[in-house]
């Protein structure tokens, strides 16, 4: 009964569109009336004790400084460097979208976030050069989604504070599969151009030109040196590094560049404190959704229902991969982590996958999410960058999907891509 009343008050909550986070603590508090076994008062409490955390405190930090960066110039110069070296290739533009969120991905964190500063440079651009809309708000979604995967990442985070694992070591996990798909969808953008007939930019390559380019970017291209280097040579954590990159955004968008003004840093701020409150909510709601599935012991029944059904780790690690896939449709990253990380995680250590890999294919999978309907947050925020409907976004982003599901299905069941960069450096077996 207790089972019954926490998912399907989650189904319900969901359909009639109330927030995923006040959905979730709905449906715990509903548990917690029907089993009788947790005072009333538990909901409320965890939303405090579950965000008192030092690791979580990484997440609004690492939410300002993808709003500074953004707002602060930091994006538009790492662009410039991008168009200098990659602007004259077939699809020249596109291929330069993705490298930029690479590059931003390494210091901010955010798939939104990613979307929305690229985007609002490069989408004007690509449709000047005669790129069809389809085309372009599909690729900056599918690019975006990048932002989670190559560190730091927000959802890597909250993997890390759910399940104990290492925050440093899925962060050191991150950077091949990050790459992989970057490389994955350049490919892709350069034969679909190649089809269309885009060419890249007329303007002749210098040395010259790429200089003023890479020494006016100079600040920007050295941030994620000074975030990712920090945190790996032990000078401080991966929450300090988010509170360096937040200062050190600051500094740059308001005394370097001087991009930033008063009026600017007010909205930027707004904008982050909106997303922070947001995401704490769902964390609190979650820790108790969390709560109540460990007391029930859903996460042993799942377990031993998935084994049961089959002794191929192949098969198991294909239906945790289409479990996520369908979840990352309807359920936002925080959330999703949050309720089933629990739940999988024992699932995957029966079959040996470590925590670390194993914390890359969920978020990889959740940031294939990013551009499924009907949630599809970097749907949304593309569309609204480029002014157009959401069906304009969704029309052009089947096959980057199945580009996405490609690099998912290497990244699974080769597990040298994670792996091979914390046991090089962090020595992990």
């Amino acid at each position: 009964m207790v089972s019954a009343a926490l998912f399907l008050g989650l189904i319900v909550f969901l359909i009639l569109n109330v927030p995923v986070g006040i959905a979730i603590g709905m449906s715990s508090l509903a548990a917690i009336i029907v089993g009788n076994k947790l005072s009333l008062a538990y909901v409320a409490q965890t939303l405090v004790t579950s965000t008192d955390s030092f690791p979580i405190m990484a997440i609004p930090l690492f939410i300002l400084a993808g709003e500074l960066m953004g707002a602060g110039g930091v994006s538009k110069r790492i662009l410039d460097v991008c168009n200098v070296f990659f602007g004259r290739v077939t699809g020249g533009l596109a291929i330069v979208t993705v490298v930029v969120c690479m590059f931003f991905a390494a210091v901010s964190g955010s798939g939104p976030a990613t979307v929305a500063a690229v985007g609002s440079m490069v989408v004007p651009a690509m449709l000047q050069k005669g790129y069809s809309k389809r085309f372009v708000l599909a690729l900056i979604a599918c690019a975006g989604s990048i932002g989670v995967i190559i560190p730091p990442s927000i959802p890597m985070v909250i993997f890390g504070v759910s399940t104990g694992t290492s925050i440093s070591g899925l962060f050191m996990a991150g950077f091949l599969p990050g790459i992989l798909i970057g490389i994955a969808l350049i490919i892709w953008c350069y034969y679909y151009c190649k089809k269309q007939g885009w060419k890249g930019d007329d303007e002749k390559f210098t040395w010259g030109r790429a200089g003023r380019a890479v020494w006016d970017a100079k600040w920007a291209l050295i941030n994620p040196f000074i975030i990712l280097g920090g945190i790996y040579g032990g000078i401080f954590t991966p929450t300090e590094a988010a509170s360096v990159a937040a200062v050190y955004a600051f500094v740059c968008g308001v005394f370097i560049h001087k991009e930033l003004k008063f009026n600017g840093l007010i909205s930027t701020i707004g904008n982050a404190c909106s997303t922070t409150g947001t995401t704490m909510v769902i964390l609190g709601c979650a820790s108790a959704f969390t709560k109540i599935l460990t007391i029930e012991q859903i996460p042993a029944m799942i377990t031993n229902a998935i084994i049961s059904s089959t002794d191929s780790a192949i098969l198991i690690l294909l239906l945790i991969n289409i479990l996520l896939l369908i979840v990352g449709c309807f359920m936002d990253t925080t959330p999703a982590i949050m309720v089933l990380a629990p739940i999988l995680m024992p699932v995957a250590a029966s079959i040996g996958v470590h925590p670390i890999h194993f914390g890359i294919i969920m978020v990889v999978n959740l940031a294939i999410g990013f551009i499924t309907p009907p949630l599809g947050i970097n749907l949304f925020v593309s569309a609204r960058v480029g002014g157009e409907p959401l069906e304009t976004v969704t029309k052009g982003i089947i096959p980057f999907i199945i580009v996405m599901i490609l690099c998912l299905l290497l990244i699974t069941f080769i597990p040298q891509i994670s792996m091979l960069l914390p046991k090089v450096f962090m020595g992990l077996s």
